[in-house]
């Protein structure tokens, strides 16, 4: 199978001097077709993406920038695609947020992402030194070898079809004036009996936030499949994630982000991370915003569990509405046909899979 290398032509060319030594290691041997003009996105659909933007001091790509107008401007021009993202900076900055904006607008786009889908070389590398001291080799070795192992990960990866899959559903709303519930029990209904749905409710006084515990003492606890801190967590999530075929995430915009609950669970998964990955498992999300800012919290969830704890992001994994008082998210123009729209994926990605 081959590669599509997505890689935006930097504004000054030494820019992209380490991210090209970088690539030709990672794809040596390889067929690969280069992009590096918007005007060039085309002919993508279905096919392995490599998005790789060299950003320079100060975290900038025109050209990148005209490649995220052509994907919100072009709903399906990925369809059917799977891809991965390297980002280059010579600031320690830029780097994450560049490829959280990325992530988002090819996914809306009808791309799905692996797990774990980003390499960041970021500023003189010092986010290498673990992979560095554990593989035996110097910072750009390991900037390297995690770009070679992205790129296979990329051409090769697949989601497994499941034969009555369960859906892990996490929330910290009220069932009586949410319209982030609301929108999932119409969701919940699409879903029928060829889906089985765990719910779990993470309101106030079930969840204890994750308080940074030493590497070894959470090691040893997500060893034993447990966390020090225990409850709700320990007792019903981690059970069912491991059941799991995919997890849907209820999230109500809160000052244009997670709720506290939502994110003391993302941060409590740490442990159960330590034990395994999570690429066989499929993130959906369904987030309300009460007047803006959905795309943000979106991001969030991609930063915090495709990312960093490696869940698959299926094509556009969320449905992002707009409602503020009571009701409102159902009366909504066009709501039906988009809640069917979403179960239908969900539906598919969870019972077909995707090769």
């Amino acid at each position: 199978m081959s590669l599509v290398l997505i890689h935006p032509a930097p504004d000054e060319g030494w820019a992209d001097m380490r991210l090209a030594d970088v690539l030709s290691h990672a794809l040596a041997g390889r067929q690969v077709r280069v992009i590096r003009r918007a005007e060039e996105l085309n002919d993508l659909t279905g096919q392995r993406l490599l998005f790789a933007a060299a950003l320079g001091e100060y975290g900038v790509n025109l050209e990148l920038t005209r490649m995220l107008s052509a994907l919100r401007r072009t709903p399906d021009l990925l369809s059917g695609a799977t891809a991965g993202i390297i980002v280059d900076g010579l600031s320690p900055l830029y780097t994450k947020s560049t490829a959280g904006e990325l992530a988002l607008a090819a996914n809306l786009a009808g791309c799905a992402l692996v797990g774990r889908p980003l390499v960041e070389g970021a500023g003189q590398l010092h986010n290498f030194r673990i992979q560095a001291k554990n593989a035996g080799t110097d910072l750009l070795g390991a900037y390297r070898a995690s770009a070679a192992d992205l790129a296979q990960r990329v051409e090769t990866a697949g989601f497994p079809a499941r034969e009555k899959p369960e859906l892990l559903v996490l929330h910290a709303s009220s069932h009586h004036t949410s319209n982030t519930m609301a929108l999932w029990e119409r969701t919940k209904q699409h879903l029928r009996e060829d889906i089985l749905c765990t719910e779990i409710g993470l309101r106030n006084g079930t969840l204890s936030d994750c308080s940074g515990c030493p590497y070894t003492m959470c090691l040893h606890f997500g060893e034993r499949g447990g966390c020090f801190y225990g409850g709700v967590m320990q007792e019903a999530v981690y059970p069912a994630l491991r059941r799991c075929a995919g997890v849907m995430m209820l999230c109500p915009n809160y000052n244009d982000a997670l709720s506290a609950n939502l994110t003391a669970c993302v941060n409590r998964l740490t442990a159960l991370f330590r034990q395994q990955r999570f690429y066989d498992k499929a993130l959906f999300a369904i987030v309300v915003s009460g007047y803006s800012g959905g795309d943000i919290v979106a991001r969030q969830l991609i930063d915090g569990l495709n990312m960093n704890k490696s869940f698959y992001l299926p094509a556009r994994f969320a449905m992002i509405e707009t409602a503020n008082d009571p009701g409102e998210a159902l009366a909504l123009s066009g709501i039906e046909s988009r809640v069917e729209a979403f179960a239908a994926r969900v539906k598919k990605t969870l019972l077909e899979g995707e090769e």
